[in-house]
């Protein structure tokens, strides 16, 4: 499983996703998109900015390769799957995209990708999102309406109440204790179906 995370870097928020992911079993990696830059930041606001200094395309590749990555392992058991977080889940959703072989994609409130690629998808997608997120949902249902008309198989959830990044224990103002463990349930429910 590959673990993707919000627009700060890797933080300890998702280095503990990492963590609980291969507490259930599951051979996790968790790839900085900043580890291009040099570094991580201190400072989460400072690190969202540097964002705008990666290039997409090199940006996406570098994620491509961690599931090559996880073919060169020998606990590696032939099905792979992510989940990502904000930018991590637009990235997850792009993953699915362009990552045949991926099995289970999962997106906690993440954009979605272009409606002309969904009939690439190949894997099962899995979508959470925060009913208080108005800039994310806006795609919500035109994508779920493409993943319908290929026949992709998805699940998607919206947790009334919650707000963007409500799964992130580290961020008091939007960390949703009841929607972050329905969701984690959820995701591990899913994995379990389709990376097992």
């Amino acid at each position: 499983v590959v673990v993707i995370h919000e627009n700060r870097g890797l933080t300890p928020h998702i280095e503990d996703v990492a963590r609980r992911a291969a507490a259930a079993g599951y051979l996790a990696i968790a790839p900085n998109a900043l580890s291009a830059l040099g570094k991580t930041p201190a400072n989460e606001d400072e690190a969202r900015q540097w964002f705008s200094e990666l290039k997409a395309e090199n940006n996406l590749q570098n994620f491509i390769n961690a599931f090559a990555y996880l073919k060169t392992r020998t606990d590696y058991n032939g099905k792979s799957g992510c989940v990502g977080f904000c930018w991590g889940g637009a990235m997850a959703n792009n993953l699915a995209v362009n990552v045949p072989e991926l099995k289970a994609a999962v997106a906690f409130y993440g954009r979605q990708p272009a409606l002309d690629d969904v009939p690439k998808i190949k894997s099962a997608v899995q979508l959470h999102y925060a009913s208080q997120d108005e800039r994310v949902n806006a795609g919500m249902a035109a994508y779920e309406e493409a993943l319908k008309k290929v026949n992709i198989t998805y699940e998607q959830y919206v947790y009334e109440g919650a707000q963007h990044a409500f799964h992130n224990g580290t961020s008091a103002a939007r960390y949703n204790e009841a929607a972050a463990k329905l969701a984690w349930e959820r995701t591990l429910a899913f994995f379990a179906k389709h990376l097992k």
